[in-house]
């Protein structure tokens, strides 16, 4: 759909994909012209992703970096911003999709000393991620070690990062606590899993029948969501006592039922609003939700906590904290104390059947699109 390009001359956003500027004398890594990237022609369905091919790569302004994309992140959040229903995106069609991305620095502007043509380089950026090359500002993005599995590499960004933020930041967990993890087989959920097996927490975690073998793989405890009752399974297997942590991503409905699983000085953690987007609860119910979340449960004294968690607001707030726990995560991928669950790796131009599979929820752990080889 080449009518509905992006301008060439208004790049939005942190970053330009398609700038035409004068050739600076600088080192590259790359001798390729075209590159292509995949466009949201209009909110929607899977069927709104285009693969579009632009004859010229991107030129770095003076404090910008050009970074030849190797692997970008899919996930749910993905597919809402796809729908026009993520909040924190205000960017119109058309638009390049891709919350997170790893990749090697291609091109550095005039003015960049930080990093060098070779660099590894990775980026929480919402949107901008399914392309093969991209630019944006050196002090966006994230300095990431040489040996990584671009595939493992991003999966330390949106998912591992906001698995060990809520881990670590967000709640006082120790060695022998016991949390409750909700879609504990998807990208975050299995990342949740493998981080609170390294950091000696008890876990219980939610998930279809299929993927209670992921979970028990990380010492987790599984329910069959579908057949069992969480609220009373969890009690159950507590002895009554209930849960330190509760991490919900499914929506106000199940923040009610999740909040009666926490023992007293627990927390209950929202991070997203699934069923909303899934069509399972309306608007009005996941309101009310948030109502109790953030502000009805805490009159209640009786000693429980909640919150909501973004990670992106989370970065703008404390980005040396954000900073610091990605540097935790690189180094604990490359000493190979964490594996992600990577489902598949696809080439860019599958974004759309990746959708497809992310909407009907048949992915286990994190599927990757490979943008370009190294």
């Amino acid at each position: 759909c080449p009518s509905k390009e992006p301008p060439r001359s208004e790049p939005s956003n942190r970053f330009t994909v398609a700038c035409c500027l004068p050739a600076r004398q600088t080192p590259e890594l790359s001798q390729i012209v075209s590159y292509q990237k995949i466009i949201v022609t209009e909110f929607g369905g899977p069927e709104v992703l285009q693969l579009v091919e632009e004859d010229s790569l991107p030129e770095p302004a003076a404090n910008e970096i050009r970074v030849k994309v190797l692997a970008a992140g899919t996930g749910f959040t993905d597919t809402i911003v796809r729908e026009g229903q993520y909040v924190d995106n205000k960017e119109k069609p058309p638009f390049i999709p891709g919350y997170d991305w790893f990749g090697i620095v291609d091109k550095a502007g005039s003015n960049v000393s930080r990093y060098k043509v070779g660099d590894y380089v990775a980026d929480l950026s919402v949107i901008g991620g399914y392309t093969q090359y991209l630019t944006v500002d050196a002090d966006q993005v994230i300095p990431a070690p040489e040996g990584l599995d671009p595939a493992e590499a991003v999966a330390m960004i949106l998912s591992y990062g906001t698995a060990y933020q809520m881990l670590s930041r967000e709640c006082d967990l120790q060695p022998g606590d016991t949390a409750l993890i909700h879609a504990a087989g998807g990208a975050v959920g299995s990342a949740m899993c493998e981080l609170g097996r390294l950091l000696g927490i008890k876990m219980i975690g939610t998930a279809s029948k299929g993927k209670h073998g992921l979970l028990e793989n990380f010492n987790c405890q599984p329910i069959d969501y579908k057949s069992e009752d969480f609220v009373e399974r969890t009690m159950a297997l507590t002895q009554n006592q209930g849960v330190k942590v509760v991490f919900d991503t499914l929506g106000g409905r199940n923040w009610s039922r999740s909040y009666r699983c926490l023992q007293r000085g627990g927390k209950l953690i929202g991070f997203g609003a699934y069923q909303l987007t899934s069509g399972e609860e309306k608007l009005p119910s996941v309101l009310l939700g948030f109502f109790k979340l953030l502000l009805g449960w805490k009159l209640l004294p009786d000693g429980k906590h909640t919150s909501f968690y973004s990670i992106q607001h989370r970065r703008n707030k404390k980005p040396d904290q954000f900073n610091t726990d990605m540097a935790q995560l690189f180094s604990w991928l490359k000493a190979g104390h964490l594996k992600p669950v990577i489902a598949e790796r696809r080439p860019l131009s599958d974004a759309a059947e990746v959708h497809k599979q992310i909407d009907n929820a048949q992915i286990t752990g994190k599927t990757v699109l490979i943008c370009n080889e190294e």
